[in-house]
């Protein structure tokens, strides 16, 4: 098989959360134990530093391999999940795993990633991990692709461990209440494992204590850190919480085997797209007018998201957006302006919810929309209804982003 068919096989073949949703979630690390073993356990062979969180963790942890980076250091980063090319999912100081990695490691492990059943992201999981121990990494950042307690990567005893924003986001996997999902984060805790919380919630603050106790780790909230002046090329309001985590995570690394300096932090936060190839994030499009995309995808992200809109200078506000069938929209649509015009679609993936029901849902709050067959025919729309003056913001899934990337 060449790249695509590998990648195809990989998509159809076995379960994809991306694509297929609840049916794709396993709650058991037994084939993640499995597939590590069989590969002799190469998530070993390698530093790494563990990143969960509802929001955030996707940002906290290019940030972080961005300064590492300038500190001099090989940092692998596995994140999930991709925009356009899968190969973003597995890099090496920026640099995307090859297409032939990608096809060897299928090409050798086929009949046993068969034989086990083993999920898309279980596998991913190994590849990565396998990447990492062959190409020598100083350290790898190590992104939850959902939970902590039993996601695919918790099999890892890291530097460091790192937990963002909690917010009520898949709940039908990890529980419909701020502590219930914050108990699942926080198994990414290990003994003797110091662990940074980017935001103390009242909801989730003695949570994450009395696991770090029971552990024996040091806990660090990083809020309470002040931020004197350092910025990051990754714009939006909500940015903030995130170089705190990153400036705490250094502050512990640095005690301990590695060696940043102050300059290396102040650099590697501003030139995270550079380093690490990170898109989505309050990513300008284009001027005249000014277009804008954010990845943000449930009520505490959109929120910021929100937020950072008000801060804009325009005569009209144009929104297109779309979601995923399993989305509980009714945390997310309040936070939207009732000003703005809305190009409502669906992403093109099996997850994609029908834009007429979106619609219908959007009546519901006052919002008022218009429905197309795709995101492009909803883009190309905003785009010949705004004048030069006009914003136009393209969200609500990482699906629909990465249809317009």
């Amino acid at each position: 098989m060449n790249y695509d068919e590998t990648v195809s096989w990989m998509f159809q073949q076995l379960p994809m959360y991306q694509n297929k949703g609840k049916s794709a979630f396993k709650k058991d690390l037994t084939n993640t134990l499995a597939l590590s073993h069989h590969l002799d356990n190469p998530h070993k062979q390698f530093k790494s530093i563990h990143v969960a969180g509802t929001n955030g963790k996707g940002s906290t942890s290019h940030m972080l391999a961005s300064v590492l980076q300038k500190a001099g250091y090989r940092v692998g980063l596995y994140t999930s999940p991709h925009l356009k090319d899968f190969r973003e999912r597995i890099r090496i100081n920026g640099e995307v795993v090859s297409k032939q990695f990608v096809i060897g490691f299928i090409k050798r492990n086929k009949a046993f990633l068969e034989s086990h059943q083993l999920s898309f992201f279980e596998m991913t999981v190994g590849m990565a991990f396998g990447y990492f121990a062959k190409q020598k990494v100083d350290v790898a950042i190590i992104e939850v692709g959902l939970g902590g307690r039993l996601d695919s990567t918790n099999i890892i005893t890291p530097e460091l461990s790192i937990i963002t924003n909690i917010g009520l986001d898949h709940t039908q996997f990890l529980g419909d209440t701020l502590q219930k999902i914050a108990e699942e984060k926080a198994g990414i805790i290990k003994p003797n494992v110091p662990v940074v919380v980017s935001e103390t919630q009242p909801e989730t603050k003695s949570i994450f204590q009395v696991k770090a106790k029971s552990s024996n780790s040091e806990i660090f909230f990083a809020d309470k850190l002040i931020q004197k002046g350092l910025k990051s090329d990754l714009k939006g309001l909500y940015q903030i919480h995130n170089i705190k985590a990153v400036m705490q995570a250094v502050n512990i690394l640095s005690y301990s085997k590695f060696k940043i300096s102050k300059t290396e932090l102040k650099k590697g936060l501003l030139n995270v797209i550079n380093n690490t190839g990170l898109k989505g994030r309050w990513q300008i499009l284009g001027h005249k007018p000014k277009t804008i995309c954010d990845t943000a995808h449930n009520r505490e992200g959109l929120t910021y998201v929100m937020q950072q809109l008000k801060e804009e200078e325009y005569e009209r506000l144009h929104i297109v957006f779309g979601v995923v069938n399993d989305k509980d929209l009714s945390g997310v649509l309040p936070s939207l302006p009732k000003s703005a015009s809305y190009y409502l679609c669906k992403p093109n993936v099996q997850r994609g919810l029908d834009a007429l029901v979106l619609k219908a849902q959007f009546v519901e709050y006052g919002l008022k929309g218009r429905a197309f067959n795709s995101v492009e025919e909803a883009l190309n729309s905003a785009r010949s209804a705004a004048n030069e003056n006009d914003v136009i913001f393209i969200g609500g899934s990482t699906f629909v982003v990465a249809e317009i990337i």
